[in-house]
């Protein structure tokens, strides 16, 4: 199992912002932590990149900066994979994960 750094309760919620549509507030005392590491692990515009669990899903992605703080993207794929809905308050495990040479998708060398 990858190292887990924060374990937060948030409440998925819908935003028309970028896609995908449906996210998690990291609560504001979590976000001191994550914007210590962020300056190694941040690749522009904010987003950070993480290794994220809900459940028995795992998946790796960016948090994006929201209102001072930063909000997790939740896939569709895990949503449906943890039978997780708007509204619903759940579980996530999540560490920062810098790039190392992967591309922003998690894959592969940068060059």
């Amino acid at each position: 199992m990858p190292r887990v750094d924060l374990v937060f309760s948030a409440e998925l919620f819908e935003w028309r912002g970028p896609a995908p549509f449906y996210w998690l507030t990291v609560p504001e005392d979590d976000c001191a932590s994550i914007r210590a590491e962020a300056a190694a692990a941040s690749y522009g515009w904010g987003a950070v990149p993480v290794r994220a669990r809900i459940g028995a899903t795992e998946w790796e992605t960016s948090l994006l900066p929201r209102n001072g703080g930063y909000v997790l993207p939740v896939k569709n794929a895990v949503r449906r994979a943890e039978g997780v809905v708007e509204g619903d308050t759940v579980m996530v495990g999540m560490s920062v994960a810098p790039r190392d040479g992967r591309q922003a998708n998690g894959t592969g060398p940068t060059c």
